[in-house]
């Protein structure tokens, strides 16, 4: 697929991995024009059989995204309207992104604030660059809360006291103590972070579609359902993977390679190396 027409993210695919890197100076600030290119990548990169994993990092060194407009939050009217019966546009977008077959990913080396923090906690994986990346709802000084999600996934992330925390306190976090609390997967150094990020997301890349699909769904309903109903539905997806023509010549050819033999489990960060290699012969 040819991915044109985007103004403020640049966009190129490579070996089943889509990177999309933020570009709206001067702040990268999440506006209506920055949220429509999130929505159409979403539904274009959903259609597209060949992105398995999404990568996004920014073009700006100091702002992975600064927060959302405030401008336009001022334009609200002086009375706010009834309760919604439904998701906002920015909700619906998050979950898109959240429920979509695919692995997203944020590479964190700015600044992300507000509703670009939200952004990123409806993500699949976040990483931080240790001395440059800060993460914050900075909502309550403004006198709102956060309106993006940010009250709702980050207690699933890092617990309630520590979400009360970031809520209701509005102070920045840095790298390091944002991998502390969970808010980030990992916060690495500058020197290490887009290769540790790369090498995940092409690694990703090469295990079966369905199977990343069926992973990513298995995880996702451990929050949305009772423990016993989501370990019949793992059982479920467990099979129909366990039953795929690809998982099958994977499994063959893991035997083949020295898997589940005393001196080949020593070395099985190798045989997914060993196992796509045999793979790309065939």
């Amino acid at each position: 697929m040819e991915y044109k027409d985007y103004n403020l993210l640049k966009i190129r695919v490579d070996r089943g991995v889509l990177f999309a890197t933020i570009d709206n100076p001067p702040i990268n600030l999440l506006n209506n024009e920055l949220y429509a290119e999130f929505g159409k990548l979403a539904v274009e990169v959903s259609r597209d059989d060949n992105v398995k994993v999404i990568v996004f990092d920014s073009a700006d060194p100091d702002y992975f995204i600064c927060h959302y407009d405030v401008k336009l939050l001022l334009q609200y009217p002086s009375e706010a309207p009834p309760k919604p019966t439904q998701l906002h546009g920015g909700h619906q977008l998050q979950e898109a992104y959240r429920t979509m077959p695919k692995i997203s990913i944020a590479k964190i080396e700015g600044r992300v604030r507000g509703g670009g923090s939200e952004f990123v906690l409806s993500l699949d994986m976040r990483f931080g660059t240790i001395g440059k990346a800060i993460l914050s709802q900075l909502e309550i000084p403004l006198g709102i809360i956060p309106g993006g999600g940010g009250t709702q996934r980050l207690p699933r992330l890092v617990g309630r006291s520590r979400a009360m925390e970031i809520v209701v306190g509005g102070s920045d976090y840095p790298a390091e103590l944002a991998e502390r609390y969970g808010y980030i997967n990992r916060a690495l150094p500058p020197e290490e972070i887009t290769p540790f990020v790369e090498e995940l997301a092409y690694r990703i890349a090469s295990y079966p579609a369905e199977t990343i699909a069926a992973a990513k769904k298995a995880v996702l309903l451990a929050l949305e359902k009772p423990v016993v109903e989501g370990l019949i539905e793992e059982t479920h997806l467990f099979n129909l993977t366990c039953c795929s023509p690809e998982a099958k010549e994977r499994m063959s050819l893991f035997l083949e390679i020295g898997g589940q033999t005393r001196e080949g489990e020593l070395e099985v960060s190798n045989w997914v190396i060993k196992l796509n290699e045999n793979l790309e012969k065939k």
